[in-house]
Parts: C-alpha cells; sequence; structure tokens
C-alpha cells in the first residue's frame, strides 16, 4: 500500500497490487503500441552552419537552437523534423561507418522520405548541386527511388511511391545503398 498526501489533500491510498493487476490487463490486451507519427530523427554532424545551409536547401528551417545541449533542431514544412546533435568528434577519413566499410554494423543505415516525383527531385538536386549517389532504382513494388548523401556522409533516399498500396518492402538486399 502506498499513501499520497498533498498538503491539504485527504490521504490517497494506492494498492500496488491492484496498480500492478491494472497495468499487466492493459498489456495483455494491447496488440502494438500506439505510435501516433515519427516525432523527429537525430542526426549526428560534424559542423552544425556546414549542416544547417545542406539542409535549408532542402526546404527544412531551424525551429530550435540549444548550444549547451549541442542540438539545432530543424524541420520541413511536410512536418519532418531533424535533430542535427554537433557531436561527432571522427569524420572516419570521410566514410560513413554504416555504409562504407566491409564490416556491418547495426544502426540505422538511411532515411527515406517520400516524394511526389522522383524526377522532380531529380531536378532539383542537380539545380542545388546535390549529388546523386545511386538510383533511379525501382523496387518490385513499383515504388523509384533515389539517394544521396549529406556533408557528413549520411544517406538520404527519396522515394516516389507508385499509384498503388505498397504490399510488401523491397527486398534490402536487392540494392547496396552503400553508394
Amino acid at each position: 500500500m502506498i499513501n499520497y498526501r498533498k498538503t491539504g489533500d485527504p490521504q490517497i491510498q494506492l494498492d500496488t497490487n491492484d496498480l500492478i493487476s491494472t497495468a499487466n490487463t492493459l498489456s495483455s490486451e494491447r496488440t502494438m503500441l500506439n505510435i501516433v507519427r515519427l516525432a523527429h530523427v537525430g542526426v549526428r554532424v560534424v559542423d552544425f552552419k556546414r549542416s544547417i545551409a545542406f539542409y535549408r536547401k532542402l526546404g527544412f528551417r531551424t525551429t530550435h537552437e540549444d548550444y549547451t545541449e549541442r542540438v539545432v533542431v530543424i524541420e520541413h514544412p511536410s512536418g519532418v523534423e531533424l535533430n542535427l546533435l554537433d557531436s561527432a568528434d571522427d569524420d572516419n577519413a570521410g566514410k560513413n561507418i554504416l555504409m562504407d566499410v566491409a564490416k556491418k554494423y547495426p544502426g540505422y543505415t538511411h532515411i527515406s522520405l517520400q516524394v511526389s516525383s522522383v524526377q522532380e527531385a531529380l531536378a532539383f538536386l542537380a539545380e542545388n548541386s546535390i549529388t546523386i549517389t545511386e538510383g533511379p532504382v525501382t523496387f518490385g513494388d513499383g515504388s523509384t527511388a533515389i539517394f544521396f548523401r549529406d556533408p557528413d556522409k549520411n544517406v538520404i533516399e527519396l522515394t516516389e511511391h507508385a499509384n498503388r498500396l505498397r504490399t510488401s518492402a523491397p527486398n534490402p538486399s536487392a540494392i547496396d545503398h552503400g553508394l
């Protein structure tokens, strides 16, 4: 039994066994976690100014800066939010440790952003002197993607989904993304 009391409030008693039982009941009734949406993606960078300038070309704007915590939050008008973390202390000789070395480490390898047209995205990236590192690639589900890198070699995929519902994920071994 746990007793809670705020000044001037009547004493509230909670039975810990009841709380555990209720939590277990709720837990057994759930079949999945209720995720509302992706909140943000954290991207470790070497240099804030360089990264902010790059992502600004893609339409992101700075919404929060906290140099004590070493984070800059940027957001795209589509609602995509990135947290740039200025804490990388080694650029690994210009290589992405998850994509550019023979040994395969666990971790997130890239972010994929859905676009309405890969052809328009190709033109936009060319106009902004952003090099395509792979693609266009068309997957078995009919979606088409292109890949490029940010200044810290983080991989960004732009995907145009086919005009039908996606029924299966592309075979990850079918392409390298190593770029």
